[in-house]
């Protein structure tokens, strides 16, 4: 019988003999196949190897998404007791969406992510269908002046923006592998890569969200470096994005930008966020001042404590230790992150894996550049950390489908089933950076 080389570690999903199962592989060439105790040889049909999750991505989220439940509630119960006598008032719908988000990952860690190749066009036009509809008055929530969020009746408000990062990441993913080396070009590559990001993120930016639009434009050239783009197209392409967006930034943006050189210059106006956010890790020394500690006498103010800045919160209360161990946990996230993709079992799974992991990244290091003053305020959350549920539950999706393809990463040497956009017929992902050669199965006959 054919065999195909396994790497240790990995077990097959094909059904065993004599017992049925709902994943049926391929039936084997009539040519190669004989009646049993015929002289023929018989040919195995390839089959999908599956093994566990990446245990270090899940270990990481859930104490992400443990200590950011844990330091929403330490910054906000004592104002929601005085407001409503309910120090849950933040806190309970957090841990009602981390739950929900838990749900999710784990059911999508368990269905195979080629399945959203097939969702992938509708996703990307619901989201920019829910981009347009937060321009309409009577259906959005406007907060200082910002339209960003969606409202649902009997659900409360959504916002599509980070619907949107998850919806490009797993369109371009599905693009780019069918284009393969095609992405190089000008005409083939850059510009209909540009059709495709460019609405999306305009209309994240004139919501104003430029924050979200940051991710959105990092990520989608991260994806298409890594598929094999012309850098000299895509430093173009950042260049150009940067000027439109200066040209086109409003008055308060462009005062951010201003006082980011200095913002102790203007202490108590446009750099209060950012001298504020200074002022808190300072305060936290090594090991923290404490839990709880922020609203206490002697606590910094801090605007967007359990949102934007609760990094700056971390800092104050849990001190240098704690701010280091969440800077940790996304470099680990980072990391495993790239073994996937380099690992991923074809093409379309390693530029998933290579969007999620970029967008949750960047998304991470704005957040953290902002509390530091390394990059000027721009209103982003710290993902799994910060307070809100669409950021939350979108987080946790999107693990869920890095851990999916963590299940079918195939170990240096091994082979896997082929796959349309390979070009191949075995081997691993096809990416332009690392060589690989693909590997011939080996066949045995039995009489």
């Amino acid at each position: 019988m054919a065999a195909l080389d396994r790497p240790a570690g990995i077990r097959s999903i094909a059904p065993a003999p004599g017992r049925r199962s709902g994943n049926r592989a391929p039936a084997a060439p009539r040519g190669g196949a004989s009646r049993p105790g015929g002289g023929a040889s018989v040919i195995a049909p390839l089959a999908r190897e599956q093994h566990g999750p990446d245990m270090i991505i899940l270990v990481t989220v859930v104490a992400l998404t443990a200590l950011g439940i844990l330091m929403v509630y330490s910054s906000t119960a004592l104002r929601e007791y005085a407001r409503n006598s309910d120090t849950l008032g933040t806190v309970g719908p957090q841990f009602l969406w981390a739950a929900v988000g838990f749900v999710a990952l784990f059911v999508l860690m368990r269905v195979d992510f080629r399945w959203l190749r097939l969702v992938s066009l509708p996703g990307l036009l619901v989201a920019l269908a829910m981009l347009l509809l937060i321009h309409v008055p009577e259906l959005s929530v406007n907060v200082g002046g910002s339209s960003q969020w969606l409202r649902i009746p009997g659900l409360g408000s959504f916002q599509p923006g980070e619907a949107a990062k998850l919806a490009l990441v797993v369109y371009l993913a599905h693009w780019l592998a069918r284009r393969g080396s095609a992405v190089r070009g000008f005409r083939s590559g850059l510009v209909p890569f540009v059709v495709i990001v460019a609405p999306l993120a305009l209309l994240v930016f004139v919501s104003p969200d430029l924050g979200t639009t940051t991710v959105i434009g990092a990520t989608a050239i991260a994806m298409l470096f890594v598929a094999g783009g012309n850098p000299l197209h895509l430093l173009g392409l950042a260049a150009t994005a940067a000027t439109a967006a200066l040209v086109f930034m409003k008055d308060y943006q462009l005062a951010r930008l201003q006082a980011f050189g200095d913002p102790f210059r203007d202490a108590a106006g446009t750099g209060y966020q950012s001298v504020q956010g200074l002022l808190a890790l300072g305060i936290g020394g090594l090991f923290g001042a404490g839990l709880g500690e922020t609203a206490a006498a002697g606590g910094i103010v801090l605007p967007e404590a359990y949102n934007d800045y609760i990094f700056g919160i971390i800092g104050q209360e849990l001190g240098f230790m704690g701010a280091t161990a969440v800077v940790a946990g996304f470099i680990l996230l980072a990391w495993r992150g790239i073994r996937i993709a380099l690992a991923a079992p074809d093409t379309f799974g390693a530029l998933l894996a290579t969007g999620i992991t970029a967008y949750l990244c960047i998304q991470a290091f704005i957040n953290i550049g902002v509390v530091v003053t390394l990059l000027p305020v721009t209103g982003i959350t710290l993902p799994f950390v910060s307070a809100g549920g669409s950021s939350l539950i979108v987080s946790l999706v999107a693990v869920g489908i890095l851990l999916s393809v963590s299940r079918e990463t195939v170990a240096r040497g091994g082979v896997v089933d082929a796959s349309a956009d390979r070009g191949r017929r075995y081997g691993r992902a096809h990416l332009p950076g690392p060589r690989r050669r693909p590997i011939a199965p080996r066949a045995t006959g039995r009489a």
